[in-house]
This record gives C-alpha cells, structure tokens and sequence, in this order.
C-alpha cells in the first residue's frame, strides 16, 4: 500500500494510531474512554482488518481485561474503603511512619510493595496499597508522587520478575527454565533494579511533578476515620495480607503437589485472585466492620459508595484493553517482533529487545513475556550455553518498557494520581523505562557469574 509493504505500513498505521490517541485527550480534550474507542476503530479500518472483525476484537479486548481487573478493581476498592473508614490504613500509615520517620518512608512503601507484590497481581498490590499513599501522604505531608513511584516500581518489578506473576512463569514454561534459579535471580535483580526506579527516582522527579491526589479517591480512601480506636496493627496487616498468603498457599501447592491432587484443586480455587480478595474482603467485614462497632446498614452504605469513583477508571482500563486487542489482531505485534529476531545481538538483549518492542506495540507485560519468550526460543536452540533463567528475567524485563497510552496501567496510575498525560508520562512510564532498563543491565552483569 502506498508502495509500501505490509509490515511496514503497519508500523506506520501504529505510529500514526498512538499519536492520534495522544493528540486527542491532550489538545482536544477528549475523554480517553471515547478516545480510545475511536483510536482502535480507526487503527482496526486502516490497518486492512476485515469489517466484520473491528469490533468483534475490541470487545474481546474490552471484556478479557474487565472480565479480571474489573473484579479485582471492585473487590479491592471495597476492600480499600473499609480499612480507610475502620482506621486501618491509618493504623499501618502511623507504624509506617515511626518505623522509617517522614524522611524515608517513601522507602518503607517501597519495600512494602515489594513484598506484598510477591504473589499478588499489579493491579490487587496497587488497589490494596493506594490508600496508603493517600494517607501517608495526607499525614507526613510530602508529596504524593514521591511516595506513590516507589510503591509502584517495587509492584511492577516482581510483577515483570518474579514468578508467580503469570508472564515470568510462562516464559519458564516456553523455555524451559528452573523455577527455583528464576525466582532466586527475579529477586536478585528485582530489589536493587526496584530501589533506583522507586526512591532514587521517585525522589528526584517529584521536585518536578509533586502529584496532586484524586480528591473524590482521597475523601473514600483516606479520610480521617472516625472511630475513635482504630484496629490493631496485627488485625490490619492479618486481613489485607490474606490475599498474599493464600495466593502463596496457591502457589506451594501446585509445586509440591501433582495435578489432580484433591488439595491442589482446592487451593487452586481459594488462591485464584478473585476467590483470595473475596475472602479477604469477607474477613474484612468483621474485623474492619462488626469489630469496630459498624452496623450491617453503614457497612452496606460503605461498599456501595465504594464503586462510584471507580467506574471511569473501569471504563478507561477495559477501553485500554480493546485498543491493545486490535493492535495484536491487526498483527502489529508479531511484524515487530519479527523485525527484531532479525538482529544478529546476544540471546540475552535479543529477549529483552523482542519483548519491549511487542510491549510498546501491544500495551500488555504480560503478552510480550509470552510472545516474546515464544518468538525468541528458537533461536535460542542454535546457541548453545545459553542460562535460561535469566533467559526468562530479560524477557520480563522487556515487557515493562515505556508504557503509554496502550496499556491499561498507564490509565490506572493517571486517574488514582489525578495527572495529566504528560504528567504520567513523565512519572509512570519514565519509571518503567528506568525499571526495564536497570533490570537488563543487572541481568547482563549477573549473566558473567551463573
């Protein structure tokens, strides 16, 4: 077309697509759940889909991503509310404080995240923390952004890293890695690569970009409570931390126990996602509700009001969804990805490279680990000696480059941190590219010793 080839005038439909997206929230002020519906149709029509498909794709796109995040976005936010209205955010925000002071606490959210975000998925750890920024925030005073890119890079460097997250634990399938050495070199590299995209960064670019909060999210998640004794420090991190355990029981069972096991199909169904914040939520309702002297009505109230400022947020993340749909079906991913098998660079680079590419292209961490751990493996086999391991870690590593406008996060982190797209280009995805970035060049130092 327009005598060029067909790969490379994708590429270009892409470009245009992205910057035509970016051009109308920015200058025209649209809303970016009608601009994104609008950018994928366009990208659907131009790119030579047939008709009939268009928006078969972008529904599908639209409800795979809400037919998770959606739940968890909803179950989290409940879950949020009734440990910001029993005091227990605030319980965890005080210990928080006294135990790092007001200088370093954006350390101690940082290693919070890091933990919690363990076996949790991005969007359960930044749901269940985000009141803290909130609050933390609120009470110490500092700025919101400086606080809240540690807690998210230490979230999304175990995201892209550490396995049980879905994208590492598949690419160990794809090429046939170690579970054990990936998690041992995941955390190796995640902490060090989390403690410059978080603190160190998160410190410098909020003299720059100081943030300014949600107010309607700040008033639901942070407010004062009013109980006049707030839960116990225990009580708090015992329900917010039963997700976590239970997704780690989830998980010790699949390794130690084999398929079909009567324990392992019952701990596959409570540690799913869904099920563990359900009942945590659950426990919530008595150790945040009855516990504190709530009655069923208020408690009710509570979880209703709850949703309200959630839905744009919704809307925009499942929009975000079908626009990364049309741009794998449109086949933008895979004429990248290809592209960059093309390239005579170390299997180590050239796993980190094809994954970050068919992330800028697709918007989904979790689809460049998977196609780009599937497009790298053959060549792989020509090469002898190379560590799988960290095989798998570049590749995680990739998936986490320059998220925009593509990817449901970047939508997420805009609307809870009340930035304008070049506010979160210049914190979210700045903070991404770093961890991306950092992580291969430790991948590639721990590369000269295993």
């Amino acid at each position: 077309m327009f005598g060029m080839s067909h790969e490379t005038f994708l590429l270009l439909d892409a470009v245009v697509t992205v910057i035509g997206l970016i051009v109308l929230i920015t200058k025209f002020k649209f809303h970016p759940f009608i601009a994104l519906i609008i950018a994928a149709l366009f990208l659907g029509l131009t790119s030579g889909m047939p008709v009939g498909t268009i928006l078969k794709a972008f529904q599908d796109g639209f409800g795979g991503v809400l037919g998770f995040v959606g739940i968890i976005l909803a179950l989290g936010t409940m879950l949020g509310k009734m440990m910001a209205e029993s005091g227990g955010a605030d319980q965890i925000a005080q210990t928080l404080i006294r135990a790092f002071g007001k200088d370093k606490v954006q350390w101690a959210m940082m290693f919070a995240a890091f933990l919690v975000g363990i076996p949790l998925f991005f969007e359960i750890g930044f749901v269940l923390l985000i009141p803290l920024v909130f609050i933390v925030a609120r009470r110490t005073g500092v700025s919101i952004i400086k606080i809240g890119i540690p807690l998210l890079a230490g979230l999304s460097a175990v995201h892209g890293l550490v396995p049980p997250h879905p994208g590492p634990l598949l690419a160990i399938g794809v090429f046939g890695a170690d579970i054990g050495k990936t998690i041992l070199y995941g955390l190796i590299v995640a902490l060090p690569t989390a403690i410059i995209a978080g603190p160190i960064f998160g410190t410098f670019i909020a003299k720059h970009i100081p943030g300014h909060a949600n107010q309607e999210l700040v008033d639901q998640l942070a407010r004062e409570p009013q109980a006049t004794t707030l839960p116990s420090f225990s009580i708090t991190l015992i329900t917010v931390l039963l997700p976590v355990f239970l997704m780690l029981l989830k998980t010790f069972a699949d390794v130690a126990l084999p398929e079909g096991h009567f324990f392992r199909a019952w701990m596959d169904m409570i540690g799913h996602p869904i099920s563990a914040l359900l009942l945590a939520l659950l426990l919530s309702l008595y150790t945040f509700g009855y516990r504190q002297g709530m009655g069923s009505n208020k408690i009710l109230k509570l979880l209703d009001a709850s949703l309200a400022p959630t839905a744009a947020i919704i809307l925009i993340i499942g929009a975000g969804g079908g626009f990364k749909q049309m741009l794998v079906t449109s086949g933008v991913g895979d004429v990248i990805g290809h592209m960059a098998v093309n390239a005579q660079i170390s299997p180590i680079l050239l796993a980190w490279l094809v994954a970050a590419v068919i992330r800028v292209a697709t918007g989904s961490a979790t689809v460049a680990t998977i196609t780009g751990a599937g497009i790298v493996v053959p060549v792989v086999g020509m090469i002898p000696g190379v560590n799988r391991e960290l095989l798998v870690l570049a590749t995680g590593a990739g998936s986490l480059v320059l998220s925009h406008v593509n990817d449901a996060g970047f939508w997420l982190v805009k609307q809870y941190f009340n930035m304008t797209v070049v506010e979160t280009f210049k914190t979210w995805t700045a903070m991404e590219t770093i961890l991306s970035v950092v992580a291969l060049g430790f991948i590639l130092l721990l590369s000269m010793f295993v």
